[in-house]
């Protein structure tokens, strides 16, 4: 089926999401929050909300224009994804998000859709944060359209260590928990699932747990634990990740108050997130 590009710059309906401080922490636990980071896990202290939650009330909005375009869903892949935080997220609340696709690109036997979101405090109008999405869909290319746009971002330096590696395991359970935020996919928890669609080690890790991971260790090694200090941070992925793999970011310091990241396993040689920078206030 032929993706309908009339789609690109028309704006969706905003849509409603309430959250509250026992979904902060679930998403925290989801991304692998431990005892140490008990400012975001325990109501008594707020709780804090991690950032890159900004992913959590922007997913069914992007996921209901993608529907739109009549590509396969059953075939899409994360390419990347960007946050650019604006406010502080409270603890609970109202959202409410609308959603742009901003091109439809043509990669030959795949197709890239980046969609844009925008996200309001439902009771006051201030704009929290905006995410940008790029999905992949395998064989939705060929249609003449223009190739995606390409990007600059700093690489890490090669001729010095990291300014902070941190390492951590994930859990066997890793991706069952994630899910209870939203992403349903059952890719990420049916065995039989993930073997159908090429998978034969298992349901992997979502792309974006990785990408909370990623969060987490730029809060711990850049901001000194005070995640209000990460004012955006972008990601492409890779490779994939299995539950119980161990995490390991890296993150060279650069001007600007921007980090260079990569993102690997301590299982496998090749990187799982590349092209990755974060920016610090």
């Amino acid at each position: 089926m032929a993706l309908d590009t009339t789609l690109v710059g028309k704006k969706s309906e905003p849509a409603s999401f309430e959250y509250d401080w026992q979904k902060i922490v679930l998403y925290a636990l989801g991304i692998g929050a431990r005892e140490d980071e008990l400012d975001y896990l325990f109501e008594g202290r707020g709780p804090k909300t991690y950032p890159s939650y900004a992913v959590v009330p922007s997913f069914g909005p992007m996921l209901a224009l993608l529907s739109r375009t009549g590509g396969n869903l059953a075939a899409v892949v994360h390419g990347a994804q960007k946050v650019r935080m604006h406010g502080v997220l409270p603890p609970a609340g109202k959202l409410l998000t609308t959603a742009t696709i901003r091109g439809i690109y043509d990669m030959k036997k795949f197709a890239s859709v980046i969609t844009d979101t925008e996200t309001v405090d439902a009771a006051t109008g201030q704009k929290l944060f905006d995410t940008s999405w790029t999905i992949i869909l395998r064989g939705g290319g060929g249609f003449g359209g223009s190739p995606p746009p390409r990007e600059e971002v700093p690489a890490p330096p090669k001729e010095r260590a990291a300014d902070f590696v941190h390492e951590e395991s994930t859990t066997k359970e890793q991706a069952l928990l994630y899910r209870l935020s939203g992403d349903l996919n059952p890719l990420h928890a049916d065995p039989a699932f993930a073997k159908a669609v090429g998978f034969e080690a298992g349901p992997i890790l979502h792309g974006l747990c990785t990408f909370g991971y990623m969060v987490r260790h730029v809060v711990k090694g850049a901001c000194g634990g005070d995640a209000t200090r990460l004012k955006s941070f972008e990601a492409q992925f890779r490779k994939p990740v299995w539950p119980g793999d161990t995490i390991a970011t890296s993150g060279w310091k650069l001007e600007d108050g921007r980090y260079a990241l990569v993102v690997g396993v301590k299982e496998r040689p090749d990187p799982v997130i590349t092209n990755a920078v974060a920016v610090i206030d």
